[in-house]
């Protein structure tokens, strides 16, 4: 397993990650019921837990999830779209580690340790790539390679990045990231919001190649135009925002506060 490292900011926040880390799987559905007998039985043995949050599916997505995996737990997604099912998750977590991962099938749960082990070697977050040597897909089009390359670009140009591959949905970091990295988005979004944000904290960051394989039944929910328009929004959004780095805290003083 090859990872291109891209980040090596270091966050200042000391943090002691354990030697055997628990590791929380997250997987938002809706109506993936015929996908799931792909997912579930293939994920490593040793995860800590298993995390479905489901958007009201009406396929029978909950009752076929408990059949393949009876101690996984179900969580009724509290609004719409993948950023607030993923948040909802999030929150749901006890693990050390969080792996994202989809329930279409098109992502493969035999790589998850390729990325906890990348996050064990002291890195804060890894993030699938599929233009990595290693990785691939069979399910991308043209337009939305040709999209994600040019918003890749985009951000690396406004942000000093590296990023190879901004809107893929494999990915993992240490719950404790969250300390310092919200997800208020409820769209497709949701992946670039991370990385830039993950990239504002001064995380470290790993690529790690991903093969991404065609859905296996059903149609996905993203649509290239709205999505892209949506991923294009956030990008100029999260530019345009001051960020505060708290480089250290200095009680009764705003010395310890630097605006970029």
């Amino acid at each position: 397993m090859e990872g291109q490292l891209i980040e090596a900011n270091m966050s200042t926040d000391v943090v002691e990650e354990p030697a055997f880390p628990r590791i929380s799987v997250v997987i938002p559905t809706r109506n993936e019921a015929k996908n799931l007998s792909h997912v579930l039985p293939y994920l490593p043995s040793d995860i800590h837990e298993v995390i479905l949050v489901d958007g009201h599916s009406i396929d029978g997505t909950i009752e076929e999830a408990q059949r393949l995996l009876p101690s996984i737990k179900i969580i009724q997604q509290s609004g719409k779209g993948k950023g607030n099912a993923l948040k909802d998750g999030f929150a749901a977590c006890t693990g050390d580690i969080i792996v994202m991962l989809d329930a279409d099938g098109s992502a493969d749960p035999t790589e998850i340790p390729n990325f906890v082990a990348a996050l064990m070697q002291g890195n804060d977050f890894a993030k699938g790539s599929r233009f990595l040597k290693g990785g691939g897909s069979d399910d991308i089009t043209f337009l939305r390679r040709m999209g994600n390359a040019g918003l890749s670009l985009f951000v690396n140009a406004l942000f000093g990045t590296r990023f190879s591959d901004l809107c893929y949905g494999y990915n993992a970091f240490w719950k404790h990231c969250l300390d310092r990295v919200v997800i208020d988005c409820d769209g497709f979004e949701v992946e670039t919001l991370l990385n830039l944000r993950m990239h504002k904290a001064n995380y470290r960051i790993v690529e790690i190649p991903s093969f991404e394989f065609l859905r296996i039944h059903g149609q996905s929910n993203l649509n290239t135009f709205r999505d892209g328009w949506r991923v294009l929004r956030t990008i100029v959004t999260e530019r345009s925002r001051l960020h505060i780095v708290i480089r250290q805290p200095v009680i009764g003083s705003f010395a310890g506060l630097e605006r970029e």
